[in-house]
């Protein structure tokens, strides 16, 4: 067993099949030695040494491990698994303890990474436990360096370099490699226990993440976050704190990023307790989270905060309550009170505290909005009220989903948010000359890349489309960057015509740049536009943007606009001829400069339309949006003349709820009767080309549309259950 003060170390030490010295752990490799001896520190005796080797499931060692090591994988692949040596470990080391009359250790390592980069981080994968005796342990470094404060810099030492210091002569050479490193650990304690060192205050590894609110008003040290990026969108804020299993995660230190609808971007910001551990999480880039290999970058505190901080004291005292589950609700009745919510959660998934545990989520005129977030006291209670998602309250059904308090924050903090719409960088479209302005029109001469690598720049992109390069228009290359002016992944290319558009979308679809492949997309200057007012094009069609406006009813559908409806204040701040520019005219084809420029003259980017799009959970269905405008803007859309996409006439009403495989013959179907044409039904598809589970349908007369939905609002198509609106 252990103590706070204990009267015995165990000095470890290990290596993996990869990188040795200052990257252990950092490829992800497994362990492959062990080799540790038990030290009476009273009366400075020691125990039997014991070297123990470990068959890792992958045996390929690599170059550096067979010079510095000595191992083979014929030797290794007789050894006993990780989790065997780890029980035969503690064995001995009890067995020690007694020969030595000794009741207590702590373990002494070489520095921090094989504890916290390899033990904590494999044991996790493997889905094993570690024994309580690794989650607190002695630093060799940083102890040497606070008995001899005129050593070298603790970053800087090695087994090597202390034992030089106190003029230890042992040669590396003579020993087997594990056991010199641990004779001469032991050396070195020995040296400092002359000087009267006392080990008084072990490193200590978390055993659990735990969940907490942050405040605006709290200052963050940018030298303890990062960003992860590529995580699975179901990632909870637990299993990021396993991804950093043996790293120490500051409490409610993780932040699961939005997207500009509310749904997890595959992002997060994880900040530790300080710039030590974040240098080490640094140091897992590009390490796996199930097969999807997670990128870790440094951030600041001020990105943290924007993310996790809140201001609202609802909000503070939802989440005071520590060490709660968070389940986040979506889709509920408008009218639904607390004692819907309990009664549907019923006695077998108790809310904490009651009503106290439950904070309905409102807009800022105190309109419900469907959304709820609900505490639970332990995981049991949690996955009891998991299983009931999409059951059935009042006629609609309900989502659930695991949640964290910092998306707590963040969705009340884009809910009760003034303005709604947000002031975007300055300029929200820079200028672009007018030569170079963006072509509209229904000809589909220019391609759509998505999924670039954030790195990627115009000239990574012109060497993606190789021989093709010589067939885009002069300036025709844009770069589209996101609300805080960093690369969405997205770029729109004008290419010389339609066949060219065709042929590039065709030979690059889905080829590779760098470590990520690229969707092409064949597409117009008018798609090209509409999927920057934040649409979405896919080879499917054509999704719309959420840019409908509230307390409307037009006989057409706002959202599908060819151009933007902005507040009049904001209106100084774009280009109209950059944002909806009229077509290429002769004179201004004839200006373009002789030497070709893939760009335009000032390095132009675009902006996509990641306007308040009001927040709705991970792997949902995607909803349109709705944004406050200003009584201005919406006189001005009110009044505004505009060629709509879906020209048909008559009225049109909104589907949401549709099982995800549902086709146009399924909604003839359920509008059987109704005297639909398949022309008038339009699939709604997310960001990501996805069936959303949302479909427009245009009926021939308002009269015909308000009996459908009369009739058939709340029938099942399918196992669903299907709501409909006038639109």
């Amino acid at each position: 067993m252990t103590a706070s003060h204990s009267d015995s170390l165990v000095v470890l030490f290990g290596a993996t099949a990869g990188a040795y010295g200052a990257k252990l752990g950092s490829d992800e490799r497994e362990l492959i030695l062990l080799v540790w001896q038990v030290v009476d520190l009273q009366n400075k005796k020691v125990g039997t040494l014991h070297k123990s080797l470990v068959k890792a499931d992958n045996l390929d060692l690599s170059d550096q491990c067979r010079e510095v090591s000595g191992l083979t994988p014929e030797g290794l692949g007789k050894a006993e698994p990780l989790d065997r040596v780890l029980q035969q470990f503690s064995q001995l080391v009890s067995n020690d303890l007694k020969v030595l009359g000794r009741s207590s250790y702590t373990l002494c390592s070489d520095g921090q990474l094989l504890i916290r980069q390899v033990l904590h981080p494999e044991t996790s994968k493997k889905n094993f436990l570690l024994s309580d005796c690794f989650y607190s342990f002695y630093d060799l470094r940083k102890e040497f360096h606070t008995c001899y404060p005129s050593s070298a810099a603790v970053k800087d030492q090695t087994i090597k370099t202390m034992a030089e210091y106190l003029g230890l002569g042992t040669d590396e050479a003579e020993e087997d490699f594990g056991v010199w490193q641990v004779k001469t650990m032991v050396a070195i304690i020995f040296s400092m226990l002359s000087e009267d060192h006392i080990f008084t205050e072990p490193e200590t590894v978390k055993h659990k993440y735990e969940t907490g609110p942050c405040s605006k008003s709290e200052t963050v040290d940018s030298e303890t976050v990062i960003r992860a990026r590529g995580l699975p969108w179901q990632s909870s804020d637990q299993d990021i704190a396993r991804f950093f299993k043996g790293l120490n995660i500051a409490k409610g230190g993780v932040a699961l990023c939005l997207n500009s609808q509310g749904r997890r971007n595959g992002e997060a910001l994880v900040r530790f307790v300080n710039s030590e551990q974040r240098d080490l999480a640094l140091e897992r880039h590009k390490h796996h989270m199930g097969s999807r290999y997670i990128e870790v970058y440094k951030a600041t505190g001020e990105e943290f905060l924007k993310i996790a901080g809140g201001t609202s004291n609802e909000v503070a005292q939802f989440l005071s309550k520590e060490n709660q589950v968070i389940i986040r609700m979506r889709g509920l009745p408008f009218t639904a009170t607390q004692e819907d919510v309990l009664g549907f959660l019923g006695s077998e998934c108790p809310v904490t505290g009651g009503k106290e545990g439950l904070l309905f989520v409102k807009y800022p005129d105190g309109r419900p909005t469907g959304d709820a977030f609900v505490l639970f006291s332990c995981e049991e209670y949690a996955q009891n009220a998991l299983k009931k998602h999409k059951e059935i309250l009042g006629k609609r059904y309900i989502e659930l989903f695991r949640s964290t308090a910092a998306e707590v924050q963040q969705v009340l903090n884009r809910y009760m948010s003034t303005p709604l719409i947000p002031t975007l960088p300055t300029p929200i479209i820079p200028v672009i000359p007018p030569p170079y302005t963006i072509a509209t029109g229904s000809i589909r001469d220019c391609v759509r890349l998505r999924g670039l690598p954030y790195t990627a720049g115009i000239d990574d992109i012109l060497e993606f489309m190789g021989d093709a390069t010589g067939d885009i228009k002069p300036h025709g290359v844009h770069m589209v960057l996101n609300q805080q002016g960093r690369p969405s992944g997205d770029a729109f290319i004008q290419m010389k015509s339609a066949d060219k558009a065709f042929m590039v979308a065709q030979k690059c679809h889905k080829k590779m740049m760098k470590d990520r492949y690229v969707e092409v997309f064949q597409c117009s200057g008018e798609e090209m536009n509409f999927v920057l007012m934040g649409g979405t094009l896919n080879r499917s069609g054509l999704s719309p943007p959420p840019c409908k406006l509230p307390c409307l009813s037009p006989p057409a559908y706002a959202a599908f606009q060819t151009a933007a409806v902005i507040p009049a204040e904001a209106a100084a701040l774009y280009q109209p001829q950059a944002l909806l520019p009229s077509t290429r005219t002769p004179q201004a084809s004839a200006a373009a400069p002789p030497t070709v420029t893939y760009y335009p003259a000032q390095a132009a980017q675009l902006y996509m339309n990641y306007t308040a799009y009001y927040p709705s959970p991970p792997v949902s269905p995607t909803t349109v949006g709705y944004i406050a405008a200003p009584p201005g803007a919406v006189a001005a859309a009110a009044t505004a003349t505009h060629t709509p996409i879906l020209p048909q006439p008559g009225a049109l009403v909104r589907m949401q709820g549709l099982p995800y495989n549902t086709g146009m013959k399924e909604i003839l179907s359920f509008f059987q009767g109704y005297q639909l044409q398949a022309d008038s039904i339009l699939m709604l598809y997310n960001f990501s080309g996805q069936p959303s589970g949302e479909a427009l349908v245009t009926f021939p007369s308002l009269d015909l549309a308000k009996q459908a939905v009369a009739e058939r609002n709340g029938q099942l198509l399918g196992s669903r259950c299907v709501q409909l609106y006038l639109v």
